[in-house]
């Protein structure tokens, strides 16, 4: 049996939430993951694209200090939102399905200004993903039956998903009772 407490648990992650016709459409790919694959991860988390991925907050520092720290490094540095443009399905293999969102410098700049600000407030709290920036809105992950993906995609395909969003907010999710919740929306 393999020991799944190598790592503190993780209990904090910083994302966009998605808005809520794309939230409903994607709710609904995620039912029928469920239904026709038994699919159960990614329940526990609200649509979004993730910013800096999930990590332990240490003892002695809290969410709010933390979303205080988004909130002078990232919106007060002038930050001012930009448009997201979502554009189909792809997956990573079989471990992962999400709505495609367009990478740019803007998603690479929000990042990299989120990560700077979590690291200034809590020092190795987490670090930077060596791989480029690839923002995504999964649908599922995890827990997808070998083979299902190429499936999936013709099925999600076939909604032809082209929606542009504006990026007003940066959320703070903390983990509590095994799911994630927006603790706090800082908005442009």
């Amino acid at each position: 049996m393999k020991n799944r407490n190598i790592f503190p648990q993780q209990t904090h992650f910083i994302g966009v939430l998605a808005p809520e016709d794309i939230t409903e459409t994607l709710e609904s790919c995620r039912r029928y993951m469920s239904q026709k694959y038994g699919c159960k991860s990614g329940y526990g988390t609200p649509i979004h694209i993730t910013i800096v991925p999930p990590f332990r907050l240490p003892e002695g520092h809290t969410t709010k200090e933390l979303a205080a720290a988004i909130q002078q490094g990232v919106l007060a540095g002038g930050f001012s939102g930009f448009d997201a443009h979502v554009n189909g399905f792809d997956a990573f293999g079989d471990r992962t399905i999400f709505a495609k969102v367009e990478a740019s410098k803007a998603w690479a700049d929000l990042r990299d200004k989120v990560l700077s600000a979590v690291l200034a407030a809590v020092p190795g709290a987490t670090k930077k993903d060596a791989r480029p920036f690839q923002p995504h809105l999964t649908v599922a992950n995890r827990d997808i039956p070998a083979g299902a993906s190429t499936e999936a995609l013709q099925a999600f395909n076939e909604l032809n998903l082209v929606e542009v969003f504006r990026v007003d907010n940066i959320t703070v999710f903390e983990r509590n009772g095994g799911r994630w919740h927006a603790a706090a929306t800082l908005e442009f």
